[in-house]
């Protein structure tokens, strides 16, 4: 064999694996490239996706702050209320008091005054009491 016959049979050869390799190489750029679309999509995605959460993470902390806010609103409501109702629960035992002497003097015989001026001190007690609660009803 002539040696220009088998250089040009080697070149041949060397020349379709060089083709062959050409072929796998632009089948991996091509899946590369798919995959590169793929990645993007997936990274616009992402950010869409963070921007979302953010936005979401916003709201919970604007919402957070009202509810504390309206809790705290709540709490110093219920505490002026407590404050009240304890007066008034004050106020209730002073008239029990009152109540509990009133009927006390009423139930002593010759009740610690000068004859005749216990009723008129009952009395006098018990028309105090009356005023006391036409009082409230008015204040109420």
């Amino acid at each position: 064999m002539p040696l220009g016959l088998m250089i040009e049979i080697a070149v041949a050869v060397l020349l379709a694996t060089t083709i062959g390799y050409c072929i796998v190489l632009n089948n991996r750029i091509r899946n590369l490239q798919a995959d590169r679309a793929a990645l993007q999509q997936m990274i616009a995605d992402l950010v869409q996706a963070t921007t979302m959460a953010n936005g979401a993470i916003k709201g919970l902390r604007e919402t957070a702050v009202e509810a504390d806010e309206k809790l705290n609103t709540r709490l110093n409501e219920a505490e002026r209320f407590a404050i009240e109702l304890a007066n008034h629960v004050n106020a209730g035992q002073a008239v029990m008091d009152r109540i509990a002497k009133i009927t006390q003097a009423a139930r002593l015989p010759g009740g610690g005054g000068g004859g005749g001026g216990d009723g008129s001190r009952a009395g006098s007690a018990l028309k105090t009491l009356q005023d006391h609660q036409k009082r409230r009803e008015h204040a109420a």
